[in-house]
């Protein structure tokens, strides 16, 4: 038997206790849960066959009192002897993708964030859109391109037009960026025609992950009138592999900013759910970025009643992110297009003055968030380093 070490300040204590899916060598991957420097095989440990599949999908499904039945169960045993062959340390386990993504919505709910874009975009008329601050904007993405973090990215290609071209040309993206955003994951299924209300959000979204939807700016800026992002943003889309339980997360609750106008009613939270989660973009090694997902306009749960107004379904695996994190300072700001005003004010990075990524980069993004009792929770990081488009 182990008795599992959790050093005081480690950012995966019993306040913690993020979901996974792992494998260690010659074996299938499986849910397990991270304690401190160690993952525990949840399957070995509790005898439930719901957690010897490879996603979170079929234990999401179960619904709110399992997973806090689970998450119990977990705590007591944690504060025991664990059987050996159920710990394996974390930096000898391989993380898989944790869910099976359903669907994936991606919004803009920073203000600062969008305000930052339309001042670049829009110099001479008001920099957010008339619907901003009436609704969460936000767009359908491709699931199918959801990816772990670690997972390369291939510089992507597709058309592209700058201002002084007098036809658009075909060839790799020239102006590639990144966005540092939080992504929630639906755990249980809503009906078709069935809205989810915004006071529902803790029982229907099993927990959040961090988010790096890469984006060619290039490309999405020809291509998004009228119908907004497409290529520019279907290519990659990287996620952590630890899912922090919404059940963990109560003590990072805060109130969303003042929304004026105040959103129609089925916008509206008795309790909001704003969330007192630090993020840390490191570009090449240098942290350029310290986006503060308290100054977020919109809420998640107000996220979720939009997306599902209209009687959407959502279903186990659904993944639906925040849009880029920004605060009001410069080094605030979670994308590089607004780090860098459009690349009219290069940040140094590893000694260099840069914009844009460029092949062979590599970028980092973390978080942690306050914890129950005191101290704080991690949600481990989103790496991604960029590779050469691929030829014809």
């Amino acid at each position: 038997m182990t008795r599992i070490d959790i050093p005081e300040g480690s950012l995966f204590g019993l306040a913690n206790l993020p979901y996974g899916v792992f494998s260690t060598p010659g074996t299938a991957p499986r849910v397990g849960v991270r304690v401190a420097d160690s993952v525990v095989d949840l399957a070995a440990t509790l005898g439930d066959d719901v957690f010897a599949t490879p996603s979170l999908n079929a234990f999401m499904a179960q619904g709110r009192p399992r997973w806090e039945e689970v998450r119990r169960r977990v705590t007591e045993l944690m504060s025991g002897d664990v059987p050996d062959e159920a710990v394996h340390p974390v930096g000898e386990v391989t993380l898989h993708l944790p869910v099976e993504i359903a669907d994936y919505v991606d919004f803009y709910a920073s203000e600062h964030h969008a305000s930052n874009l339309g001042r670049l975009f829009r110099p001479n008329a008001e920099p957010l859109m008339p619907n901003w601050k009436h609704l969460p904007v936000g767009y359908h993405g491709r699931s199918g391109t959801v990816v772990v973090s670690g997972t390369d990215v291939v510089r992507p290609r597709g058309q592209r037009k700058a201002p002084d071209e007098d036809t658009p040309t075909f060839g790799e993206c020239r102006r590639l960026d990144i966005e540092a955003e939080l992504g929630f994951v639906v755990g249980t299924a809503s009906e078709l025609g069935s809205p989810v209300s915004a006071d529902e959000f803790a029982d229907r979204v099993f927990g959040a992950v961090l988010v790096n939807d890469w984006s060619a700016r290039d490309i999405q800026a020809w291509e998004y009138v009228p119908l907004g992002p497409f290529l520019g943003k279907s290519f990659a889309t990287s996620v952590s592999p630890w899912v922090v339980p919404i059940l963990a997360l109560e003590a990072a609750r805060v109130p969303t900013p003042v929304q004026d106008p105040e959103p129609l009613p089925y916008l509206r939270e008795r309790e909001p759910w704003g969330l007192d989660i630090d993020l840390s973009v490191v570009w090449n090694g240098d942290e350029v970025s310290r986006p503060p997902y308290r100054e977020m306009y919109w809420s998640p749960a107000q996220m979720l009643a939009h997306l599902t107004v209209n009687g959407a379904t959502t279903r186990p695996g659904d993944l639906f992110a925040s849009g880029t994190i920004s605060g009001p300072a410069q080094d605030q700001r979670g994308a590089f297009i607004e780090l860098t005003w459009g690349g009219k004010e290069p940040v140094e990075v590893a000694g260099e003055q840069r914009s844009f990524l460029l092949d062979g980069d590599e970028v980092a993004i973390s978080a942690t968030a306050p914890a129950a009792g005191g101290g704080r929770l991690g949600f481990g990081e989103v790496r991604g380093r960029i590779l050469p488009a691929r030829p014809d």
